[in-house]
């Protein structure tokens, strides 16, 4: 067994390596043994702690939305700066947002989970709202933020827009806003 049992991070450990398993086959081509052996653990250790890969992947989903909340709080007020975080974070966290919005994945119903989601639809309502209270346009907003980092995900997106996506997504953000990059929206 690894040190980080003996020192009480075992949880982390194993969270760990599911992430690095969902990010070299994806969500669901591992298994809990494996994470175990991956993470230097009883293969008992993953069930101790999580009950089965559902509820592991529950934890997950709830990490990568409390990931995302903190990403958005650090992009500050502006919707356009909301948006290129929002494809920075699905970018960098892709494991993460490979779960997040695969809801038969996960148990929906968690309340870890509900608090992180809720808090991280909270800021981007928030931002939308600034901009028209009108329900449609939070949901116009995230669409294209997430649509973007699907396709950017994917390797859908032609060669032409560039190697960053950030880069490549602030124009296409801006479209929504009728705002030049750079500009407030």
């Amino acid at each position: 067994m690894s040190s980080s049992y003996h020192h009480g991070n075992l949880r982390r450990a194993v969270m760990d390596a599911a992430v690095a398993a969902i990010e070299e086959s994806g969500p669901s081509g591992w298994s809990l043994r494996e994470l175990a052996r991956r993470a230097g653990v009883s293969h008992a250790a993953p069930a101790h702690h999580f009950g089965d890969k559902t509820g592991l992947l529950t934890a997950i989903a709830a990490e990568g939305f409390d990931l995302l909340s903190d990403a958005l709080t650090r992009a500050g007020d502006d919707l356009l700066d909301l948006g290129v975080a929002y494809v920075r974070f699905a970018t960098r966290h892709r494991a993460y947002f490979e779960v997040m919005f695969r809801p038969e994945l996960y148990r929906p119903d968690d309340p870890d989970l509900a608090a992180a989601r809720t808090r991280s639809g909270a800021l981007l309502d928030r931002a939308v709202d600034r901009l028209s209270p009108d329900p449609e346009s939070a949901l116009a907003a995230w669409s294209i933020a997430h649509g973007f980092a699907g396709l950017w995900l994917s390797g859908a997106l032609p060669a032409e827009v560039g190697a960053d996506p950030e880069a490549a997504a602030r124009p296409v953000l801006a479209k929504l806003f009728a705002v030049q990059p750079g500009e407030p929206a």
